[in-house]
């Protein structure tokens, strides 16, 4: 399967569940690869027939600074059924670090994949 992927999308949001954290903004690092047969596109040369990267990127950016949420996994998985849903996407790995969370790290984060046909 081919895919459209956007790597190192920096993101600053209110993410964590210590109170400090829910009083200040926080870099988060995402990285997405999202099935897509690109053989209509390439025949057409439209954006209109392949999952625009440029409206994804956008999307994750709004959803995940509008949502606060606590934890990275939470995060995850509700941008993962999001992305599902607005996008035609039936399969998708995503990836989403939080730098400098932990001391003597680059980062520590959450993968998932999530795979629509296999249900």
């Amino acid at each position: 399967m081919d895919s459209v992927f956007i790597r190192g999308l920096r993101v600053d949001a209110i993410i964590g569940i210590h109170p400090w954290e829910r009083r200040i903004r926080q870099t988060l690092v995402f990285d997405l690869e999202l099935a897509v047969d690109v053989a209509r596109a390439a025949g057409s040369d439209s954006v209109e027939d392949t999952v625009d990267y440029a409206a994804v990127a956008e999307f994750v950016t709004d959803f995940t600074i509008a949502g606060e949420f606590r934890l990275l996994e939470t995060l995850a998985e509700k941008l993962a059924t999001e992305l599902q849903a607005r996008f035609g996407v039936v399969r998708l790995r995503l990836r989403v670090a939080k730098p400098g969370a932990v001391p003597a790290t680059r980062d520590v984060g959450v993968a998932i994949e999530r795979d629509m046909v296999a249900k």
